[in-house]
């Protein structure tokens, strides 16, 4: 296969792939075939990839190729190529690292339920992707395999959580993946990497863990695509979308196609445009990008305004209430590998990073009363999110405070601690997304351009519950207005 011919089919939409696989124009042996060279020639650039599965991805999309040709398409994803990340995305017989060094031999007995369903649907899996430890932070950078850094500069880092993710989309190296989100683990990488990422709303996408069931809740935890067109992204969800009454905060709802979404008008929908999601601070390059790009939607005939809010508690409060959740969280997540027979704290503690064990031990130190009041402050932030949206069909705001973040030279990169001169927490303070993550409504990062040194810019885009369908048609909107896809052609040199 020649350089053009692999291009041609690592960029090409997912949708426009799957349509071309059902009509027999392409085979999925090629498509394959062409993300394995490309992944072969690049992703140590990019260290998006932890693990490549080139043999099974080979004989599936054979398997896929002869039920194309008897007639038979297991449903929207069959014969695309997809990544799914290294965290509690297991994949029966493959390692599965969480990003932890002491679990690198650590291999899954089964397949995790989302994971299936994306097979289930014709989905092909070409690897996992790099994670921070147990996707503490929003950067991607271990001890185990190192930062994964955004095609667009190799020396910042791709955001995190599901950095590899997202890194392997933008640079052709799968052509949709899978994330998950429980502070804006898809949309940071998203931002950075520019690409779409969606965290849906909280229920619409079964979670099935367990020894705790109910894991997800504090903060809500979820999957979300990672893709390169928003049509792409809105294809994924299809797939992955679907009641599962083994996980208690799944919600029936009525099926629908979110590929639908993309096309529906959006002329006469208002917006709450919030520059900085009522008290975050923002780099000034990064709030002269995101001024200029809401302005679309104004074009497509959605009526822009920029209503007073604030947060009902100052930026680094409303981080500080997420280190605390997901410090409990942790508590829980340390408890079941202990089960296991997997003890961090007894093996190799101290080696961990100190953020990720700071969180730790602050969530084992808190009392029931402090981690009741802490939903206190939570729901003030849900109540405040309510009560713009009950005028307004979407609020629009920046994705992350800042451009980009270097890598670190020593497995430990993070976020800035400041951003236009006031503290931010380095391991999250500097992102606008973990406010949704209180509130479980469905939010979307969309690239919505790029700074004169040439890092995307992530928009985020915010609607009501399970009203993932108006966000992604604003999203679409906004796409056909200032279409990006063009940027990644450049990154295939």
């Amino acid at each position: 296969m020649t350089n053009n011919e692999v291009a041609e089919l690592v960029l090409a939409p997912a949708a426009e792939l799957a349509r071309r696989i059902r009509s027999r124009a392409v085979s999925p042996v090629e498509v394959v075939d062409a993300y394995l060279s490309r992944i072969e020639d690049k992703n140590t650039q990019v260290n998006a990839y932890v693990s490549v599965l080139a043999d099974e991805a080979r004989a599936v999309a054979k398997t896929a190729e002869a039920e194309v040709a008897a007639g038979r398409v297991r449903g929207p994803l069959h014969g695309v190529p997809i990544a799914i990340k290294d965290l509690f995305d297991f994949k029966a017989g493959v390692p599965n690292t969480f990003g932890v060094k002491e679990f690198a031999a650590y291999v899954p007995e089964e397949t995790a339920p989302h994971v299936r369903r994306l097979e289930q649907l014709g989905a092909i899996v070409l690897g996992k992707t790099n994670t921070p430890e147990f996707g503490h932070k929003a950067t991607t950078d271990n001890r185990l395999f190192g930062p994964t850094s955004t095609p667009f500069a190799l020396d910042h880092n791709a955001g995190g959580s599901s950095g590899g993710s997202a890194a392997a989309v933008a640079a052709g190296l799968c052509a949709l993946s899978q994330g998950s989100d429980g502070g804006g683990s898809v949309r940071i990488p998203a931002a950075m990497c520019g690409v779409v990422g969606l965290k849906p709303s909280y229920g619409l996408l079964a979670g099935v863990v367990r020894p705790d069931a109910f894991f997800t809740m504090d903060p809500f935890m979820g999957n979300g695509p990672l893709a390169r067109s928003v049509e792409d992204c809105a294809l994924m969800l299809d797939a992955m979308a679907g009641f599962d009454e083994n996980d208690p905060g799944s919600v029936p709802l009525a099926t629908q196609r979110y590929s639908d979404a993309i096309f529906a008008p959006v002329a006469g929908l208002r917006v709450a445009y919030l520059p900085t999601l009522g008290g975050f601070p923002v780099e000034t390059e990064v709030r002269t990008v995101v001024d200029a790009a809401v302005r679309a939607f104004e074009i497509a005939g959605v009526e822009v305004e920029t209503p007073e809010f604030a947060l009902p508690a100052p930026h680094q409060e409303v981080t500080d209430l997420w280190l605390r959740l997901t410090g409990s969280a942790m508590v829980s997540l340390l408890e079941m590998f202990g089960d296991l027979g997997l003890d961090l704290r007894a093996v190799s503690w101290d080696n961990l990073p100190p953020q990720l064990r700071a969180a730790a031990d602050r969530g084992a130190a808190m009392t029931m009363a402090q981690t009741r009041r802490d939903q206190f402050l939570r729901t003030a932030i849900f109540d405040a999110i309510l009560a713009v949206l009950d005028g307004y069909d979407a609020i629009i705001s920046p994705t992350l405070a800042v451009a980009g973040v270097p890598n670190a030279d020593d497995g430990w990169t993070v976020g800035p601690d400041s951003v236009a001169g006031e503290t931010v927490d380095p391991v999250l303070g500097w992102c606008l997304t973990h406010p949704f993550n209180y509130s479980g409504h469905p939010a979307i990062s969309v690239p919505g351009g790029m700074t004169a040194q040439g890092l995307p810019v992530g928009m985020q885009i915010v609607g009501r519950r399970f009203r993932d369908d108006t966000v992604l048609s604003l999203a679409a909107a906004f796409e056909r207005i200032r279409p990006w896809h063009q940027t990644y052609r450049g990154l295939l040199d």
